[in-house]
């Protein structure tokens, strides 16, 4: 039987569009198949705030920090805790991915035209010993235009491609199954969905108008990972994270739904690592959402107040910040699924972003001015409008009243006034005091010795009862559902392999549906800024894999 193509593409995220840009570049024919219409192009990606992890980029040494490739795998492996037998192919996709940053990916971003905002964001801190958990120092650069920013130069890419001819971009193509028909996988079968003209992240019609087959020498699995979908997160979710939330929030579409996973696991593709995910726990209701439960994460300095929902401050490292996964492990062994901030005004003006591009139009619409306007007195106007309009924040000038509020956004009173006075009280007494045991205010002081946090991400250490830093602000925050750590299992070809470590013949993954590589190369925990660019490097190493092996 004749092949539609010498490859086949299923999912049209950034994953998807950088194999296939590869494919391209070396002349084979390409289907992009996605579930979603064009008006989706990019997946996630599109959504996010562009961060990427560099070593040792130009912009890190002209804030005078000093990083390298020793660092940076010093901090890898002390972040991903590999300790499996099948944590092999996620430790050597590891040192790849490092050799990556370190190396070429800044300067191959750089010739498609990717630029990157001046300020290095400091992420995942950790708080522990130096080969424990977190960037030694920072290393999250923002993508000049952000998710968007980020997707457009390989898009450009896919669709010259296709005006050459080389790709057809299917969408509303729903994949079922993968077969074999001369010993290799080489068909998929899917439905056709009905046509969709909703807004880029809505739920589209799953109204099936017709079925399609189509044969390729290779196929590969692009699709994500399961965050939209809260029952196969709360299956998944692992033993030592305690009890999966009554209550989430999704940070992705409901279309990231895993569906591929499992499809291609039936077609003999081995998943390693399914307890292995990423999880944030700031995030807020988005007061003007577009997918169902749809979630923002708050991207915090240092200073606020993090309390559980009783009042109680969470411990040592446990501030903004510092570590997600530990974090959510603490929450989860409260009984409560939601946590607050306690903050004021100058904190919340100098300190909140929000994640994602949505949030962040001036960095999204490649503003000069305003990103500039940044520098003006008065919140963010994202941050006001969830101020202004979130459910999840309350303004108000005295403890008490702030406290009757926060007890009237609950189920039950949990919240002590009394109590929590005592604790804002010992930490301002340590504020003004030069010597301190209270370690956030060490974090706090030693973050303002780094010039990025000190222009903009971490304001000047002051009582938060100091009726001159008011109002008082108090932020309800709830789990925010958004990467599969774990997922097929790849080879460095990014051939998914079989149970019993052979390839399975004809297909190849990348993206979230690998795992981001190797079926897990995070191993436990991120260091951030790495699924994006986890997603272009394995992309890329897929493409060129299958373009070689249909040569």
């Amino acid at each position: 039987m004749a092949y539609d193509a010498d490859v086949i593409v299923i999912g049209a995220g950034l994953a998807g569009l950088a194999a296939t840009a590869e494919l391209v570049d070396a002349g084979r024919k390409v289907i992009l198949l996605d579930q979603e219409p064009e008006q989706s192009l990019g997946g996630q990606a599109h959504w996010s705030f562009g961060g990427l992890f560099l070593v040792d980029s130009p912009e890190q040494r002209r804030l005078r920090i000093r990083d390298s490739h020793a660092l940076a795998w010093q901090d890898w492996l002390g972040t991903a805790g590999f300790d499996r037998p099948e944590d092999h192919w996620p430790r050597t996709w590891a040192e790849a991915y490092v050799d990556f940053a370190a190396g070429e990916k800044r300067s191959w971003l750089h010739r498609q035209g990717v630029r990157f905002f001046p300020v290095v964001g400091w992420a995942e801190r950790g708080g522990y010993a130096a080969t424990g958990h977190g960037n030694s120092v920072p290393r999250f650069h923002i993508t000049w235009g952000t998710g968007p920013g980020l997707v457009a130069p390989f898009e450009r890419r896919v669709r010259a491609g296709a005006a050459r001819g080389l790709v057809d971009l299917r969408f509303r193509h729903r994949v079922t199954s993968l077969t074999r028909s001369a010993g290799s996988v080489d068909t998929v079968g899917g439905e056709v969905l009905a046509p969709s003209d909703v807004p880029r992240g809505k739920p589209s019609s799953r109204e099936v108008t017709g079925a399609f087959e189509l044969r390729a020498q290779a196929v590969i699995v692009t699709s994500g990972g399961i965050g939209g979908n809260h029952e196969l997160v709360r299956a998944n979710w692992p033993e030592r994270l305690g009890t999966p939330p009554e209550r989430m929030l999704s940070g992705v579409p409901a279309h990231v739904d895993g569906r591929m996973l499992g499809i291609t696991e039936a077609a003999g593709g081995r998943i390693i690592n399914r307890d292995r995910m990423w999880h944030y726990t700031e995030g807020i209701e988005n007061w003007n959402p577009i997918w169902p439960l749809h979630g923002i994460r708050i991207l915090s300095g240092p200073s606020p107040l993090w309390l559980d929902a009783r009042g109680r401050r969470l411990p040592v490292p446990l501030f903004p910040g510092f570590d997600t996964l530990g974090t959510l492990e603490h929450i989860m062994r409260t009984g409560h699924d939601h946590t607050w901030f306690v903050l004021t005004r100058k904190i919340i003006e100098k300190e909140f972003t929000l994640s994602g591009s949505e949030q962040n139009p001036d960095l999204t619409g490649k503003s000069i001015r305003d990103v500039l306007g940044r520098a003006r007195a008065g919140a963010p106007g994202p941050v006001q409008a969830f101020m202004d309009r979130g459910t999840d924040f309350i303004v108000e000038r005295s403890l008490p009243d702030l406290v009757r509020r926060m007890n009237a956004l609950t189920e039950e009173p949990l919240i002590d006034e009394a109590a929590l006075r005592g604790e804002i009280v010992a930490r301002d007494r340590e504020i003004v005091n030069s010597f301190t045991k209270d370690l956030q205010v060490t974090a706090m002081r030693g973050a303002r010795k780094y010039l990025g946090d000190r222009l903009i991400r971490t304001a000047a250490p002051h009582r938060l009862l100091d009726p001159g830093a008011g109002p008082l602000i108090a932020v309800r925050l709830s789990i925010l559902t958004r990467k599969t750590l774990g997922g097929l299992e790849t080879d460095l070809s990014s051939r998914v392999l079989a149970d019993g470590g052979a390839p399975l013949p004809g297909v190849y993954a990348a993206g979230e549906a690998a795992g981001f590589g190797g079926g897990g190369v995070h191993g436990y925990r991120s260091l951030e800024g790495t699924f994006l660019g986890g997603c272009l490097f394995s992309g890329r190493t897929a493409g060129r894999a299958a373009a070689r092996a249909v040569a």
